[in-house]
């Protein structure tokens, strides 16, 4: 480790790979919960129009892709929210006319460094590029967080939202551009082609473990940042591409996390199908003989177990229970 860290490069790769794992899930719990789990895809591909733009302009990429794919991320927003296309129509308007539009612009330009903006590349992120991924990924971070419990109530149920005075369309828009700009900071790491797994796959394996938001969101976070790291770490030990190992590495998680999560499951649910307990008290040492019945309930030769009814005793006895009354027994 000490060796790998001697080289600034996989320095900085590292620390995108961690913000990267982070922001991605954070963010992609809530994508997940509006049923949008290929918005990520769509928003990647405007984001490969926006490096496009970029080298055809000879400007730095990550800025001008952030910016283009949060005009992405509000106009399919808005499509969204006025019913004028439905959202799967505006995804594969973000689909192709992003990724066409990219491979265009790319051409003109005559760069033939594309790839490494469509499936990552670790030796690519410079200083400038670390310090925006830093920066732009603690702003995210703090809003998905501090904000979580608006975000995910207008993720689940708008309409209920609406009844507790949220203002559902600004956050329906914020949780769009949050997502544009965890997808542009991974285009280094992950790829534009290969992020939407980032956000969505640690989610749906912490969903497999663990049950309620918060551990759903803290499992995801986790998940996402091992895989990260280690398809960072093991690119370069493998010589492999540092997106698609992160991707198989999540995908793995979320294969071993299913019979986990099934045996999970079987034991909550055996917890809740316990039978309840009866309070069962221990009974008197000696009590008087009931007229006409045959047995002395509460007598050293009792075995019958006893119940508490109400300020009383009842015995159970062949199927039925025993009450003393006075100088006799009742059934119940």
């Amino acid at each position: 480790m000490s060796t790998i860290l001697s080289y600034p490069f996989m320095v900085r790769a590292l620390l995108g790979a961690l913000l990267t794992g982070l922001i991605a899930p954070t963010i992609g719990i809530y994508i997940v919960q509006k049923r949008l789990s290929l918005l990520g895809d769509g928003l990647g591909h405007v984001a490969i129009a926006g490096v496009g733009v970029a080298l055809l302009a000879g400007a730095t990429p990550l800025p001008v892709a952030i910016t283009v794919a949060i005009l992405g991320a509000v106009l399919i927003e808005y499509l969204r929210q006025h019913q004028r296309a439905s959202g799967d129509v505006g995804l594969a308007i973000l689909f192709y006319g992003g990724l066409a539009g990219g491979v265009f612009l790319s051409g003109l330009a005559g760069a033939g460094g594309l790839t490494q903006y469509l499936f990552g590349s670790i030796t690519t992120i410079s200083d400038a590029d670390l310090l925006m991924i830093v920066v732009l990924a603690l702003c995210a971070l703090v809003i998905s967080i501090g904000l979580s419990d608006r975000l995910f109530a207008v993720a689940t149920d708008e309409e209920y939202a609406r009844t507790l005075g949220l203002p559902v369309r600004f956050y329906n828009y914020l949780t769009v551009v949050l997502a544009a700009v965890a997808i542009s900071l991974s285009m280094r790491t992950v790829g534009l082609l290969l992020v939407s797994a980032l956000m969505v796959v640690p989610i749906a394996a912490g969903r497999n473990l663990v049950t309620g938001f918060w551990l759903t969101m803290v499992v995801g976070m986790g998940i996402g940042v091992v895989a990260a790291t280690g398809g960072v770490l093991g690119s370069y030990y493998w010589n492999a591409p540092p997106g698609a190992l992160i991707v198989l590495i999540a995908i793995a998680t979320f294969i071993v996390s299913l019979p986990i999560g099934a045996a999970l499951t079987r034991r909550r649910r055996a917890g809740r199908a316990l039978p309840v307990v009866v309070e069962v008290v221990p009974p008197p040492h000696e009590q008087e003989r009931g007229e006409g019945h045959p047995h002395v309930h509460g007598g050293p030769e009792c075995h019958h177990p006893t119940v508490r009814h109400g300020d009383h005793l009842d015995y159970v006895h062949d199927g039925h229970r025993h009450a003393m009354h006075g100088d006799h027994y009742d059934e119940h």
